[in-house]
Order: structure tokens, then sequence, then C-alpha cells
């Protein structure tokens, strides 16, 4: 009888793929000053009509790294950057690991109470952000951040283009603000940073088991945590990674709408220039017609996106018509990709390149992902990484393993593995726990192992529903009411049962389809209920349906579950 500790997924590996590759003891600093200096004239990123090169990257981050340790930055000192996907989040977060600091990624769309949280938990020091943010945000809180010492300002338009400059500016697209002083802050612009502080090569000392980012998960509930990730999680990942993905220096061209201060996103970009590969930055990724472009103008080899983005991609015409024989692999993680959708995908794009994985913050991002030779299970998220361990145990109790094919929480352990929750010793016990002597990762998310170690994810523990003391996982209906022609978008939630105590009611949020829009409301609903009584068991039949123009996501493009609860 197979057992997870098998590893029956191994047989899955493309060739050449090791069960476990040798990981050396080296920083992420390590390898990114590799793939700055590999191919010095290739272009690091295109954004918005502007180039840069590995060479001016390269440059630029000693400056940034100059005015850290030039106004007393030492290694460990937290840097926040609250930027969209610009350069001078790359150019900044290069020289945060230059001068051995930690970087944590902020989200520009926080509120200033949630700004506030993340400087003071994380220990922030130096915060680059937008003047638009600075403005906006920060003021409301300056009073609230006392370690806070320096702030950077930057605007979108500072590498742009001249004429795209001056027309955003004219049709008031580029946000700004206004940079005012404020007490006991040290406050400079990005541009005079770059003016004022020399290129000089200085590199920090660091060892791999120093905090490389501090990155917020958002959570279901409570306040976002800060993952603690070491040098030593990064590189790995990054090393299992690369060899799985194929990824040789100065070779592809990369392209994603994950924002960089997610870790996906972030991930992606550091990758990107640890192997001296291009990026075409995306600094609003729902702008599909800017995606397109960039597509056509620069031919990406590898993309990785959130789902609902190749959606909406599937949606302009004009990704129809785009020519993408030099792509190799379309990367789908962060959410689930429904199966009508990634065949109707494919049919664009050319048949097995999506590539589907599943990762979490805590994991660096990647644990697994779908062979990009082998046999690629769609609605599978693939099998486990090299050096990665895998086990489904029972929901309730955290402990007994589930029988193969049988649902149950995903916990992992591999070198990718956080650190723990900054400042959060309790929760970083409840999530990483022993068993059999080591320690692994408890996911929180319900999956199940078929008999040739591929994983599906079934659900979020936290979104998995009880209806009359059956679990329902909300995937497994989602995906069903996919295939009805009237439903567009869906999401599945639960409402208590006044009837029943304890149990809940299973309830669609749907978004119909252009066709749909003009049918009778009550008739539509009974036909969608009609259709899930013929197609799945009566206890999972939604018994609330709503209808609603626009299913709300979170910054990534993920369903925001819990703004619809």
């Amino acid at each position: 009888m197979k057992t997870y500790d098998d590893r029956p997924w191994l047989k899955a590996y493309d060739p050449g793929i090791p069960p476990d590759i040798d990981i050396p003891e080296k920083t992420y600093t390590d390898t990114l000053l590799e793939g700055l200096t590999a191919a010095p004239d290739r272009a690091a990123m295109h954004f918005m009509g502007t180039t840069l090169t590995f060479r001016q990257l390269d440059e630029m981050s000693c400056r940034f790294a100059a005015f850290l340790t030039g106004n007393g930055a030492k290694p460990g000192d937290v840097v926040g950057l609250s930027l969209p996907n610009i350069p001078q989040f790359l150019i900044a977060l290069c020289g945060t690991m230059r001068a051995g600091c930690t970087a944590t990624g902020v989200s520009p769309l926080l509120t200033p109470k949630e700004l506030a949280h993340q400087v003071n938990d994380s220990g922030c020091r130096v915060l680059v952000t937008l003047d638009a943010i600075f403005e906006r945000v920060l003021t409301k809180v300056e009073n609230q951040v006392p370690g806070l010492s320096h702030v950077i300002t930057t605007s979108i338009g500072d590498y742009l283009p001249a004429v795209k400059r001056i027309m955003g500016r004219l049709l008031k697209k580029l946000p700004s603000g206004k940079v005012t002083p404020i007490a006991g802050k040290n406050i400079q612009s990005f541009k005079q940073v770059m003016n004022q502080y020399p290129a000089d090569r200085q590199t920090a000392t660091i060892t791999p088991d120093d905090i490389c980012l501090i990155q917020y998960t958002g959570g279901t509930t409570g306040l976002p945590k800060g993952v603690e990730l070491t040098h030593r999680n990064i590189f790995s990942n990054l090393t299992q990674v690369k060899k799985w993905s194929d990824f040789e220096m100065a070779r592809d061209v990369l392209c994603s709408g994950y924002p960089f201060f997610h870790l996906a996103g972030l991930m992606f970009g550091m990758t990107a220039m640890a192997t001296a590969s291009t990026q075409c930055l995306i600094p609003d990724p729902r702008n599909t017609k800017h995606i397109c472009s960039e597509i056509r103008t620069h031919s990406p080899s590898i993309y990785a996106n959130v789902p609902t983005l190749y959606q909406m991609l599937i949606d302009d015409p004009g990704f129809k018509k785009l020519d993408f024989t030099s792509a190799k692999i379309f990367v789908s993680g962060a959410a689930p990709f429904a199966v009508e959708s990634i065949q109707a995908f494919e049919s664009i794009v050319g048949q097995g390149k999506v590539v589907e994985v599943y990762g979490m913050t805590e994991t660096s991002p990647i644990i697994t992902g779908n062979p990009l030779e082998g046999k690629k299970k769609i609605g599978s998220v693939g099998v486990p990484v090299s050096n990665t361990h895998v086990r489904i145990v029972d929901v309730e109790n955290g402990t007994d393993l589930m029988p193969v094919g049988e649902p149950g929480e995903l916990i992992v352990r591999g070198p990718q593995v956080m650190k723990g929750y900054c400042n959060k010793p309790e929760e970083t016990d409840h999530a990483m726990r022993e068993h059999d002597g080591k320690i692994w990762l408890h996911t929180g998310d319900v999956a199940r192992m078929d008999e040739d170690g591929y994983f599906y994810i079934m659900d979020r523990s936290k979104d998995m529903l009880i209806v009359g003391g059956y679990k329902v996982f909300s995937r497994e209906v989602e995906e069903t009411l996919y295939q009805h022609e009237a439903i567009d978008f869906c999401a599945i939630i639960g409402l208590p049962d006044p009837k029943r105590p304890g149990s809940e009611i299973v309830k669609a949020v749907v978004q119909l389809s252009a066709d749909a829009g003009n049918q009778n409301a009550d008739s539509l609903k009974e036909k969608i209920k009609t259709y899930c009584r013929e197609n799945m068991a009566p206890y999972k039949v939604p018994k609330v349906i709503e209808f609603i123009d626009t299913i709300p996501l979170t910054a990534v493009g993920k369903v925001d579950k819990k703004a619809l609860r």
C-alpha cells in the first residue's frame, strides 16, 4: 500500500530532476549578484517604453545600498517597499539585499491603520513609497510609526519616457501626491538618492540563516502575519524552481501580473534577476491591452499569473490575435483555475503550456508543480518539487494520516519552509508542529493525493463547509457551477443554518455571462439549482443563489471570500 512517505510522485518527475538536489550554503544576495553581472548589456526590465539594462540595475542598486549604509542602516534592519511593479521597486530591493537589510513588501492599497501595523510589526526603519501614498496614507499615521526614520518618495512617472510623463500629467492619469516634512523623519526623493550617493560596490556580510524577507499574509481573520523567510529559504526555493523549470542564465523573458508586494510576484522578479532574465513590468494587471502590447513587443517565454488574469486575457479580443510561438509555460497559482478555463486558454496559447503550481508565503512560495515535459493533470497542482515532503492528515486532529485519495489537511517540510511568524511565537508553534521527530508546516489547506502522487487542492480549511454533518469543499461545487453556460464567475460561501446549530447553508455568489444577463433572475436561479441537483449530491446543492455584477477580488486577484461573507 502506498504511503505519502514513499513519495509516489517521484515517478512523475521529468528526466534529470532528482528527488533531492544539493543546495549550496549561499544567500539570495550571492546569486543575485551573479545574475546582475552575468550579462550586463542585456535588458533587465521593460517598463512602459523604458528599458533598463542589468548594468544600470547593478549601478542603481549600489547607489541605494550606499544610501542605506550612509544613513546608518545595518544588516537585519527592515526596508519597506510600498510600490507597484515599477523599476524603483527592483532597484530598491537589490540595494536592500546588498546592504544586508531585510525587505518587506507593503501593499500600496493598505489603509493608514494597516500601513502603521505592518511598519511597526516588522520594525521597518526605511520606507520607499509613491508620493501619492505618502500624502494619502502615511501622513494620516505619521505620529504612529516611531521606528520609521527615513522615507523615500517616488512617482510612477520617474522612469517613463519624457513624452509619456508629459501626456500622463496632461491627462491626469499618473497618480501624484504632495510630499511635506514630517517631524523626526528624514524624507528624500528616489531621484535624489540616485544622484547623491556613489555606486560603490560594497556588499554586507550576511549568512544563509539571516532574514531575507518579511512578507505579510492577508489571512482570513485578524491582522496580517509577517512571515520570516531566511536567505536559506529563498535560495533553496529558487534552486528548486530553477531546476524544475529548466531556467538558464540570460535566456528567458518573463511576464507576470503578480504584484511585487505579494511573494508570488516578488519571487518571480527575484528569480528573473538572479538568472539574468528580462522582465516585462506590469504595474496594472487589469490593463489587458498593455499586457497584450508587451507580449506583442517582447515575446515573453515564461508567464506567471493568477487564474482571474488569464480569464481576463481570454476575454480580450486582442489576446487571441497574438503569436505565442516563443511562449514555453504559463504558470498559474495562488487560486484554483477552473478546468474549462484552462482548456479555453490553451486553445489560444497552445496545448500543455499551462503549469499549475501550489505554494504559500510560508514556503517561499513553491511546494508543488506540474511537470514541464511529463504528464500534466488539469485541475491538479502537480507533485512536490525536489527536497519536499508532503502528507495529508486528518483535518480534525491534525495527526492521523489520511488514506491515499481521501481529503485532509496538507502538511509540508523542506528547506523552503519559513523560520516563523514575526513576533508571534504562539502562532508559529501552532503552524509548525513536530511529527516523527521532524517539524512540519500545517498549511491550513484541504487537499488529496491520487495514486500517481498528484495533489488536488480542495479548499482552505476555513472555507470548508459543514452541511448536516457532511463536509462540502467549495472548489468542488464551484467547478461544477463553472460548467453551466450562464455562469461566468462564481464563489461558494457558507451561511449559518438557523435550523441546525453548527451546520451551514451553501450559498453561491454568481457573476453571470453576458448572454445570461437578460434572463429572468428567479427563473434562472431555479434552472441553476436544477442543474446542481442533477450533477452533485443533495447536501452540496446551493440553497441560496445571489447574482452579483462583479465578484470582489483581493489585490492579488483571488476571490475575496472574506468580503463576500
